[in-house]
């Protein structure tokens, strides 16, 4: 039996997690429109803040994008987790 992956598309759901360098407390989640914000600490003493959940579309994944520049944090990764 053949499986075939399905694309993400402009107007799909996606779940991403995106790591930007500093930390964000979590009262920061409702303007990242409710994404679960995680801390992590790297072995080189830097931290990285994870949001993660689901983002509605990739207008609204670059809208968060945008937010996240607008506060001048460094961008680390951006992973779609699943669709």
């Amino acid at each position: 039996m053949r499986t075939t992956k399905q694309r993400l598309g402009l107007n799909q759901p996606a779940t991403y997690q995106i790591k930007v360098e500093g930390r964000l407390s979590e009262r920061w989640a409702e303007y990242f429109d409710g994404l679960t914000l995680t801390v992590e600490y790297e072995p080189d003493d830097s931290t990285l803040t994870v949001l993660t959940g689901p983002i509605t579309d990739q207008a609204a994944l670059h809208g968060i994008l945008n937010r996240i520049r607008d506060l001048g944090l460094p961008l680390r990764s951006v992973d779609c987790m699943a669709s």
